[in-house]
């Protein structure tokens, strides 16, 4: 399992980073100035009547995002709140905003918003104009008392309430900007709270809470209602398939599992085919969920989703609670 182009320079100070550095600079400049254009409001910000939480994260790649606005959802709605979720439906080809329902087409709205419909319990909508896609679920889903911004850190034209950036074990890589570095925004960028995926969650300026990811079962992808225990693949030929922004992670877990895989990358977001998944030694093959939504068109029955739940200390609810008390008081959205 090869280093990708990232993991080989955008993660150490490589020759081909240090040579990109002055372009960094000039992507900087640039990022600087968009912010300054909505924060002066030369760029409208558009104000949501409810309490908006933006996840998102500095660096580009996944970090966790969709497991933890499924905790959110849930949490929030076990704390009876009643949430929406609006995502850009990246790898998707939906020409308008709309809402996404369990039997949406994964190539229409994309595989983590499908994930989402299918999981969260709330209405998602996605759309590349996020504020039209937030006042489509507000206008079906008048009950609907705050919203999940997925992946919305840089999506500065709807003003937010809570920001919460996610980091893992990888933290900024070697510390530039693109295109020398992973960083789609200065470090010193301030937001209301981090959560570290899987790692100590170090020092930053805001209030800091890790995230763990739990899960020993397996749900078969061509029959979901079906799953089995991680020992039912013990001492199997098994091979590991991910397509996701870290599929260090999944193998990692995998491991963790005691389950000894041939490992497979492939590119994040990937429209698998039948042809990509012919592996002939193979007694199990193993995936995560946001692959399992990309393969049911054509999955074998040897094929199975890793089923995961993020985990967090309740201080961190009791964070984001108080932070919507405040914004609940206060009958003006603040800008980015």
């Amino acid at each position: 399992m090869g280093a990708s182009f990232p993991e080989r320079h955008w993660y150490r100070l490589s020759a081909l980073s240090l040579a990109l550095w002055p372009a960094s600079l000039l992507y900087r400049l640039l990022v600087a100035l968009r912010r300054l254009a909505y924060r002066s409001g030369a760029l409208p910000t558009v104000r949501l009547p409810v309490a908006v939480i933006v996840v998102g994260n500095l660096v580009v790649g996944g970090t966790g995002k969709t497991p933890l606005v499924l905790w959110l959802a849930s949490t929030l709605r076990s704390k009876g709140r009643k949430p929406g979720i609006v995502s850009r439906g990246y790898g998707g080809n939906a020409p308008a905003p709309m809402e996404v329902m369990a039997s949406s087409p994964v190539h229409l709205v994309g595989d983590e918003p499908l994930l989402l419909a299918r999981a969260s319990g709330c209405a998602v909508w996605i759309g590349r104009d996020r504020a039209a896609a937030a006042r489509g679920l507000l206008a079906d889903h008048p009950e609907c008392d705050v919203l999940l911004l997925d992946d919305g850190l840089q999506h500065y034209r709807v003003a937010r309430d809570i920001e919460i950036a996610l980091e893992d074990e990888r933290r900024a890589g070697n510390g530039l900007l693109l295109p020398a570095g992973p960083l789609r925004e200065p470090l010193s960028r301030r937001v209301d709270a981090w959560v570290v995926n899987s790692a100590p969650t170090g020092s930053h300026d805001s209030p800091s809470f890790r995230m763990d990811l739990r899960g020993d079962s397996f749900r078969r992808v061509a029959a979901p209602r079906e799953s089995l225990p991680a020992a039912a693949f013990a001492r199997k030929k098994l091979h590991a398939v991910a397509g996701i922004g870290n599929p260090k992670r999944f193998f990692d877990h995998l491991a963790r599992l005691g389950l000894a895989c041939v490992n497979h990358v492939f590119p994040d977001h990937h429209a698998y085919t039948a042809m990509d998944l012919d592996f002939g030694d193979c007694d199990a093959l193993l995936m995560t969920e946001k692959d399992a939504v990309k393969c049911e068109a054509f999955a074998r029955e040897h094929w199975y989703a890793l089923q995961v739940e993020a985990e967090l200390a309740p201080a961190f609810i009791d964070f984001i609670l108080a932070k919507l008390r405040a914004s609940d008081s206060n009958a003006v959205r603040r800008p980015i």
